[in-house]
């Protein structure tokens, strides 16, 4: 890997170049974005750009992180919209009410950020911040529907809304259907298109590039009745977007005459919560895929984000947080600075200068249909399906606070969620709630040094999101690079955000040098396979193996091969592999291991848990690989089955440059695989007859290569017994194939 990017006015003259082609792509995405999440809120177009630009020149002079981008907080839409409703006076200033509260949330994030309180976060529950964001999902999406539609509810009820957009579905204006229609189309597939043209721009700008065309054709510039069907439609300039003529027609100034209302401090408290936690968590999201694996310093990053949310609320902008899917096309795109989140900043106050004539020809439904989606994907099913693999239990929390928030606001319904996951675990680990908390916070939870200077965590009593703090405390004593043994056999409950917590340091500290195992969990219990899942101990029984776990033993002992049911925290060398370079692996077990001795080739068949993408929408999938380790060089290749995994497989491909290596003699091979590589002769070379001839006629796997050894899998799931045997099997005869070709 190339040298770590020089900090500060260093490293802005070294890369310059690089970080301003990245704020290129990440400028034309923050544009549409922006002025949606506004729209969305109910706020006046340019308070989304305002954020967006002071996110990129205000917070890169102050900030904590060092490839991230800032801008609007769509996770604040559901709080703006109950505002605005609560404090509207009727004086029009409703607004300017909540622009004040922006401003006083950031002071307090300003203070928080100087009081080293970021790992304040880390206490709120997991399932219950995945209920809330889910619930803000569910707002956005049921108040940008009907613009989507063309059509309007009155209500002010989010469920209402919701069952409005089924009512009123009939009435819905065709003219503006049309252009969400195809929006959403284009969002869907636009992956799946190879012509390059559509790829020069970001999937939001075509949104709103090819919703212009229909502007034109259905004249929307002039109030006029459209007859669709014998059906009459109003279209008119009410369905494009209203900007004003200059920058400064658009500054708006905090009312804080609403201060000494209980509304304005729900709106503060909500800002302040919902932002801080949405910052703190990307901001570690985009360290994980940072490929110069830099850390953020979360509590000057809190205050650098506070401090520009003053600064935009003065002005009549949002509240601003680190947004992840800017800061993933900043990386993807090669920005190595914080001097790219100026770059798009400025070059977004460029475009909306340079593209106002145009961005008001741009119809409302596109920005909406643009809400839409990104509210359907936080209250998607796979979000449901998600909480269930990690608990009964976490998906009741979810549930609760989804349907709190949506029928209260967002502050009663964050308390609400972390009340219910405090009584569920006060009933799980059957105490009162005197002793209940005795285990929590007088648990004798301690830190050992021994001789050798590695450190045992002894951690005792309840380990719940109550405990993180304390258990922070001791951790910041254990130095960089030191061998740490996180020893959880006293404890009572585990609870799935200690357990997020524990994991994410054992791969910070791995990532440092040193060497963190997990231990104590065997006779602990869950409702769940799920590696993090909250986990109660009632007796000193340990853990029964299931029926696959008994046949995986009774398979090594027969056929004399090593098992473990054992969860193995090591995963470092799958990370050798692309596949899982981008991709967080959670955990390995159930690993099974031998050797083909007269081959000289050692394989690893595991059960793997690993997430596709970063912080809030990251989805947890399972599968059982074999490891191939061929003590030989040869190509580095991934081969994929057409169509198979393209969920997955798609996404990691898209920024590799890779192309389909297709061999016109064996055109059955090419059309059942996805070949690719860098290296193109080499591995066309590496491809005889014999191998394309045996790869056509057996079952088809996922198959990569990092250069000395092979990964295989099948499918996203857990393998059968059989499928076991058919791995060892099939894993044999291609080490024998490859072996006879690389002798």
């Amino acid at each position: 890997m190339e040298a770590t990017p020089k900090q500060g006015i260093q490293g802005l003259v070294e890369n310059w170049k690089s970080d301003l082609i990245a704020a290129v792509s990440v400028a034309l995405i923050a544009l549409p974005l922006s002025l949606g999440i506004a729209l969305a809120a109910g706020a006046p177009a340019m308070s989304g750009i305002f954020s967006a630009i002071i996110g990129g020149v205000v917070t890169t002079l102050y900030r904590g992180g060092h490839i991230s981008v800032n801008g609007p907080a769509k996770g604040v839409i559901g709080v703006i919209l109950w505002g605005m409703i609560a404090m509207d006076d009727g004086s029009g200033q409703a607004f300017n009410y909540i622009l004040a509260a922006v401003v006083i949330s950031g002071a307090f994030q300003m203070l928080l950020g100087i009081l080293k309180l970021g790992r304040l976060a880390d206490i709120f529950h997991s399932s219950v911040i995945h209920g809330i964001l889910a619930a803000i999902g569910i707002i956005i999406f049921a108040k940008q529907i009907h613009v989507a539609m063309g059509t309007h509810s009155e209500s002010p009820g989010i469920v209402q809304n919701l069952i409005d957009a089924v009512v009123y579905l009939p009435q819905a204006n065709p003219f503006v259907l049309i252009i969400a229609l195809t929006g959403l189309l284009l969002l869907l597939f636009h992956s799946k298109i190879s012509n390059r043209i559509f790829h020069l721009l970001p999937t939001p700008m075509w949104v709103i590039a090819l919703s212009i065309p229909f502007v034109y054709a259905f004249n929307f510039f002039d109030q006029q009745t459209l007859s669709f069907f014998g059906k009459a439609y109003e279209v008119g300039p009410d369905l494009l977007l209203d900007i004003p003529d200059t920058i400064t027609d658009s500054i708006m100034l905090p009312n804080f005459g609403k201060i000494n209302t209980i509304e304005f401090w729900i709106t503060v408290f909500s800002i302040l919560i919902i932002s801080s936690i949405e910052s703190l968590a990307i901001a570690k999201a985009v360290d994980k895929i940072d490929p110069y694996k830099r850390k953020t310093d979360l509590n000057k990053d809190l205050t650098g984000i506070g401090l520009s949310t003053v600064v935009a609320g003065m002005i009549g902008g949002l509240p601003i947080i680190a947004v992840i899917i800017r800061s993933t096309v900043n990386i993807h795109n090669g920005a190595k600075t914080k001097w790219s989140n100026m770059y798009q900043g400025l070059l977004l106050l460029l475009f909306i200068v340079v593209l106002s004539p145009i961005m008001v020809q741009v119809p409302l439904c596109a920005f909406a249909i643009l809400l839409v989606y990104t509210g359907f994907k936080l209250a998607s099913p796979s979000v449901f399906k998600q909480m269930y693999s990690q608990g009964t239990e976490q998906l009741i929390f979810f549930i609760a606070t989804m349907v709190l928030t949506l029928y209260t606001n967002l502050l009663i319904g964050l308390l609400g969620g972390l009340l219910l996951a405090l009584v569920t675990h006060m009933l799980l680990a059957r105490l009162s709630i005197p002793q209940f908390f005795k285990m929590v916070y007088k648990s004798r939870t301690k830190l050992v040094q021994l001789p050798d200077d590695s450190f045992v965590l002894k951690i005792r009593g309840i380990a719940n999101f109550l405990g993180i703090l304390k258990v922070d405390k001791l951790v910041a004593q254990i130095p960089s690079g030191a061998d740490v043994n996180i020893d959880l056999s006293e404890t009572r409950l585990v609870g799935i955000t200690y357990m997020d917590y524990l994991v994410e340091y054992l791969k910070t500290q791995r990532a440092s040098g040193g060497e963190v195992i997990i231990t104590g969990l065997d006779s602990h219990v869950s409702s769940s396979t799920y590696n993090r899942a909250l986990k109660i101990c009632l007796t000193s029984n340990s853990t029964k193996l299931s029926q696959r776990q008994k046949r995986l033993r009774n398979l090594a002992t027969e056929k004399d091969y090593q098992y473990t049911n054992q969860v193995d925290w090591n995963t470092t060398y799958l990370k050798k592999f692309h596949f899982f370079e981008i991709r967080p692996i959670e955990r390995k077990y159930n690993c099974l291991k031998g050797t083909f001795k007269d081959l000289d080739v050692s394989w690893e068949i595991a059960d793997v848990t690993f997430n596709e993408g970063q912080a809030f929408t990251a989805e947890t999938f399972n599968t059982t690989l074999m490891v191939l380790k061929l003590n030989k060089k040869i190509p580095i290749f991934t081969m994929e089955k057409e169509a198979v995994l393209e969920k997955l497989f798609d996404r990691m491909m898209a920024f590799t440059g890779y192309k389909d290596i297709d061999f016109k003699m064996y055109p059955d091979f090419s059309k059942k695989f996805l070949l690719m590589g860098n290296n193109e002769d080499e591995i066309r070379s590496f491809f005889t007859d014999e191998i394309i001839r045996f790869f056509e006629n057996h079952q088809i796997y996922h198959l990569e290569s990092n250069g000395e050894s092979i990964v295989i899998f099948d499918k996203i799931k857990l393998a059968r017994t059989d499928e076991t045997l058919a791995f060892i099997e099939y894993g044999k005869k291609l080490a024998t194939l490859f072996a006879a070709k690389t002798a």
